[in-house]
C-alpha cells in the first residue's frame, strides 16, 4: 500500500457517560450500539499533565523524530511518557505484536498518563486488535489520539468499550498553528467547536486552495465515524466495525491510485455501510493519482458514483488527513454536518 511509503518518507519526518443523560436526537442508536457499554468521554487535557508516547504500528529509525515529538509536547506544557517498546524494532513494525499491545494496555492502565497517542502510522495496527485489553479501557478512560492506521485502534476502541476518541495529528506531525489550535479547543478546552476550511483568497479573487466541493446539498446529524479508507476497508467483516446506522461516515485516505480508491468505496457499497449512515465528509486523498492502463476515473466521479444514490448529505475537501493543516475530528461524538457550507459542527463537547 503506497501510504506506508508516503509515511515513511514523511514520518522519519474514569467515568462512564450515562446514556440517559448524554442529550441526543439519536439515543436511540446509542442504545442499540452500546447495549452493553456506556459511552465513555475521556478527561480533558491540562498543562501539568502527562502524555504517553506509543508506537502500535511502524517503526521509526531515525532518533531525531522523538525529540521532535517529546519537545512538541512538553511545548504545549505537558510532561512526557514514553512506551515500554516505543524503540523496538520487528521488520517494519514497532516490536512484535505482543509487545504493541502490551505497550497500549500498559498506558490504558497506567495512573500517570492522562492521554496517549500514537507516534506514527503506517501499517500493522489491525495485527493487535485481539490482543488489546478492551475492559481495561473502560475502567480506565483515556483521550487516546492518531490517525492514518490508527484507525484500526479507533474503530476496535469506539466499538468493543464506546470511549471517544481523536482521529488527530500523530506524534511526529506537522503542528502548525491550524493544528494546534483546533487540537487545544477541543482537547484542552473541552469546547463543541465547529470544523471549517480556512477561506484565505491570497492574491486570487476567489478562493483556490482547500476549497470544499458539496456532493449532496442538505444537513444531517448523527455520530461521526470513520478514518482512514483502506485501513477501514481492510478490517471489515471482523468485529471490530460499530453499528453504522445514523453514522456520519468520514474518510480519508493517501498514496492510493484512483482504481483503488473505486475498489474501497465499492466494499463500502457491497458491505452495507453506505445504506445505513446518514452522511458523508471526504477529507484529502493526498496523491490519489490515477493508474496506469488505458484511462482511469477521476477521484470526483468515485465519490459521486457511490455518494450521489445515497441521497444523503455529503462533501468533499475537507482539512483531515495526509496534510500539515489536519484537523482533530472527535470519533463517535454527535455532530451536524452542512454539506453547502462544508461544515462540522460538533453538538457536545468530547471530553469531560
Amino acid at each position: 500500500m503506497q501510504r506506508r511509503n508516503f509515511l515513511r518518507n514523511i514520518g522519519t519526518g474514569s467515568i462512564a457517560l450515562s446514556l440517559t443523560t448524554f442529550i441526543s436526537p439519536f439515543q436511540s442508536s446509542y442504545a442499540t450500539e452500546f447495549k452493553k457499554n456506556s459511552l465513555l468521554l475521556p478527561q480533558h487535557l491540562s498543562e501539568g499533565d502527562t502524555i504517553g508516547i506509543i508506537s502500535p504500528s511502524s517503526a521509526i529509525f531515525e532518533s531525531e523524530p522523538y525529540e521532535i515529538a517529546v519537545e512538541t509536547f512538553k511545548a504545549m506544557g505537558l510532561k512526557v511518557k514514553l512506551g515500554k517498546f516505543v524503540n523496538t524494532r520487528y521488520g517494519h513494525l514497532a516490536g512484535t505484536d505482543e509487545e504493541r499491545a502490551q505497550e497500549l494496555n500498559n498506558m490504558f492502565k497506567d495512573p500517570e498518563v492522562n492521554a496517549i497517542i500514537a507516534l506514527r502510522g503506517g501499517s500493522g495496527a489491525a495485527r493487535i486488535l485481539d490482543k488489546i485489553d478492551y475492559e481495561a479501557i473502560k475502567k480506565n478512560p483515556k483521550i487516546f489520539i492518531g490517525y492514518s492506521d490508527i484507525t484500526a485502534l479507533h474503530m476496535a476502541i469506539y466499538s468493543q468499550t464506546g470511549l471517544i476518541t481523536f482521529h488527530g495529528p500523530l506524534a511526529v506531525s506537522t503542528w502548525n498553528e491550524f493544528s494546534y489550535s483546533i487540537f487545544r479547543k477541543i482537547i484542552f478546552n473541552a469546547e463543541a467547536i465547529q470544523l471549517t476550511n480556512p477561506t484565505e483568497k491570497g492574491d486570487n479573487l476567489v478562493q483556490v486552495k482547500n476549497r470544499v466541493r458539496t456532493i449532496t446539498s442538505g444537513k444531517s446529524s448523527g455520530v461521526l465515524v470513520g478514518g482512514n479508507l483502506s485501513v477501514l476497508t481492510g478490517i471489515m467483516g471482523s468485529k471490530y466495525l460499530p453499528n453504522w446506522e445514523n453514522k456520519i461516515l468520514f474518510l480519508e485516505d493517501v498514496g492510493e491510485k484512483i482504481y483503488a480508491v473505486d475498489r474501497m468505496m465499492s466494499q463500502l457499497q457491497l458491505g452495507g455501510i453506505l445504506d445505513k449512515i446518514s452522511g458523508v465528509v471526504f477529507g484529502k486523498c493526498t496523491e490519489c493519482d490515477p493508474g496506469g492502463g488505458y484511462g482511469s476515473l477521476t477521484l470526483e466521479e468515485v465519490l459521486d458514483h457511490y455518494i450521489t444514490p445515497l441521497n444523503i448529505p455529503a462533501f468533499s475537501g475537507a482539512m483531515f488527513g495526509h496534510i500539515s493543516d489536519n484537523s482533530t475530528l472527535a470519533n463517535g461524538i454527535e455532530v451536524e454536518i452542512d454539506a453547502d457550507k462544508g461544515t462540522i459542527q460538533m453538538l457536545s463537547a468530547a471530553v469531560k
